[in-house]
């Protein structure tokens, strides 16, 4: 496994887990320990994932000892705000069953997360947070974050795939010394990406899958990279990315697929604002 070193000092595997979707009790824990055991170290999840619990519990029967995994969760714009922000963080610590969280994000740009920021930069005084990051931030909103921050989030998680590659945003990160991390690698199987022409060919001269050209191809960017299944084999085979390396060709090819535009959503289109603002408010 390779690592990146944050900004705050601290690292974390280049590869990790995501648990986006995974709702059921069984299933959550089972992927989870699956994922563990294959050899990932980071597991990210989210309060409005609805899972933490189950992570958790997946953490602790693991037996692999705490500090060797890193934990990833997240915000979100209903418990923005200094106060709801503070109950957020102890009540994730609660549902994870941990002492501290590893990295905390601010889940979507939205609401009062300046307050969210205050919340969690007193929390990672306290120790119950080491690293602080942000989420699905667009350029103009984490460089107003960065420029009035002295304690700079260390992380941006945003879609990154070979449809939406983001380049610009990227060197934008890199500039205030924020690691990119991407999620939805595999654009959740979009435009038929598992089997596009120019990524299998490449899996071919690799004896590779098109997941795994993917994967590759990101960490080659030197991107933190999120990947998801229930399927052990597929578990397996995303974690085995580090005994090749993608050509500067073959890199050249796969940045040709880009569209330069989400395969979700924008998060400067209003109507996005309001679906994610009303999004599990009760």
């Amino acid at each position: 496994m390779e690592f990146v070193k944050l900004s705050d000092g601290n690292k974390l595997p280049i590869v990790g887990f995501g648990t986006y979707q995974l709702t059921d009790k069984e299933v959550c824990k089972k992927a989870v320990l699956d994922a563990l055991k294959v050899g990932y170290r980071l597991i990210d999840t989210a309060e409005s994932y609805a899972n933490e619990e189950f992570v958790g519990e997946a953490i602790r029967e693991s037996g692999i000892p705490r500090e060797e995994i890193f934990v990833t969760t997240k915000v979100f714009i209903y418990n923005a705000g200094y106060e709801k922000c503070k109950k957020a963080i102890d009540d994730s610590l609660k549902r994870l069953g941990l002492d501290y969280i590893d990295l905390y994000l601010i889940h979507q740009p939205f609401g009062d997360y300046y307050g969210s920021y205050r919340a969690m930069l007193e929390a990672k005084k306290e120790g119950k947070i080491k690293s602080i990051g942000v989420s699905n931030f667009r350029p103009d909103r984490l460089v107003d974050l960065c420029m009035n921050q002295e304690d700079k989030p260390v992380i941006n998680q945003i879609e990154i795939n070979p449809f939406d590659q983001n380049y610009k945003e990227e060197s934008i990160m890199r500039e205030y010394g924020v690691a990119p991390e991407a999620w939805a690698p595999f654009a959740e199987g979009k435009n038929d990406i598992f089997h596009n022409e120019v990524l299998s060919e490449i899996g071919k001269k690799y004896g590779k899958s098109v997941a795994g050209v993917i994967l590759r191809w990101l960490v080659q960017r030197g991107i933190i990279v999120l990947t998801k299944s229930t399927n052990i084999e597929r578990i397996k085979e995303n974690f085995n990315i580090f005994d090749f390396e993608l050509s500067k060709e073959d890199m050249e090819k796969i940045k040709e697929l880009d569209t330069g535009s989400s395969q979700f959503f924008n998060h400067y289109d209003p109507d996005t604002v309001k679906m994610l603002n009303n999004l599990h408010r009760n």
